[in-house]
């Protein structure tokens, strides 16, 4: 990890950048076209600045409720199977969060604040290769750091940005109840209009999207870019592809002993959502969250709880409009 020359440096140029109104119960800073959840802003702008990537990470990026849960769970069943095996009872991923096993990168640069230090499993020094790590950072801003360079690994996962909205109002409100005395969403109305404004956490939604698309057809070797609706739909290949990606492909004996379906297994819903440490723990520095909030439907066609036919028509025409001439398309 790189020096950090003071997180106070941070704090006092994310104070002075423009601020908007957020869907949840933090406002948002304005940094390079991006919009960055306030309280997360320094030591984001702190990972940029300070953060030293190595050709062995891996780095998976996504939109906050775009399946970051899963894919932490997946790739790390499937990079860390030859040290654990997916059908072990004592597997990690039945013990902790797969928040703790692959953390935030910017979580990293906040870490010092807590009052005791964390584990040294969740120190990105002390991670075996691959270090395995998570953004929900666009990709401009990684371009501004080591990672680019380093010709790491990065797997981004999108999803139908209608179902990360709706995905994204149940979770404020379930991790941060009105009881809370926290400022939760807004009314859903209100929401999908700021959405439909480009407002999101580290969004707009499309430009995310596109920074990473364009990235993947540049450097497909090193940019991976995933649809959370085809790994819905065929878990199994899209976890070979995941291995082939990674440079550590099942062999043929491993395919004939049903590993890769052993990992699906492992990192179904229900089967993280019976974990001790997903029902009961807690997530994040100085804002928190209840583990259990990552936790709810996940399923593809979610936003028709919430969204009458006329409004999922109005994103899709915005999101199709904003992605025009990139070659990336988000309707079926």
């Amino acid at each position: 990890m790189g020096e950090v020359d003071g997180l106070a440096t941070y704090e006092a140029l994310a104070s002075s950048l423009p601020t908007c109104r957020g869907l949840g119960r933090a406002p948002y800073r304005i940094y390079g076209n991006f919009m960055y959840p306030a309280h997360l802003m320094a030591s984001t702008l702190a990972m940029r600045d300070a953060f030293v990537a190595r050709p062995t990470d891996v780095v998976l990026a996504t939109m906050p409720k775009s399946g970051t849960t899963w894919l932490k769970a997946l790739v790390f069943a499937v990079a860390r199977r030859n040290h654990h095996a997916p059908d072990d009872a004592r597997h990690p991923l039945l013990c902790f969060s797969p928040h703790d096993l692959v953390p935030f990168l910017h979580t990293l640069y906040e870490s010092h604040r807590r009052p005791d230090p964390p584990s040294s499993r969740l120190e990105e020094e002390e991670m075996p290769p691959p270090r395995i790590l998570a953004v929900h950072a666009p990709f401009s801003l990684l371009q501004a750091s080591s990672v680019a360079e380093s010709r790491c690994r990065i797997v981004y996962l999108c999803r139908d940005p209608k179902d990360v909205l709706v995905s994204f109002w149940h979770y404020i409100h379930k991790a941060a109840p009105p009881s809370s005395g926290a400022a939760c969403s807004p009314p859903f109305p209100d929401a999908f209009e700021l959405f439909c404004d480009g407002v999101s956490p580290f969004g707009p939604v499309w430009d995310h999207m596109a920074e990473y698309w364009k990235e993947s057809v540049a450097r497909p070797e090193e940019v991976m870019f995933l649809r959370y609706e085809h790994l819905k739909k065929d878990t199994v290949g899209s976890v070979k592809q995941l291995a082939e990606f990674l440079g550590c492909p099942f062999t043929v004996d491993e395919v004939a002993r049903g590993v890769p379906e052993a990992v699906v297994a492992l990192c179904s819903m229900d089967r993280m959502r019976s974990v001790k440490a997903n029902r009961d723990g807690e997530h994040g520095v100085g804002w928190t969250f209840k583990n259990s909030a990552f936790f709810r439907k996940g399923e593809v066609g979610d936003w028709k709880e919430l969204m009458t036919p006329e409004m999922a028509r109005r994103i899709d025409a915005i999101v199709e409009e904003k992605l025009r001439g990139s070659g990336l398309s988000m309707i079926p």
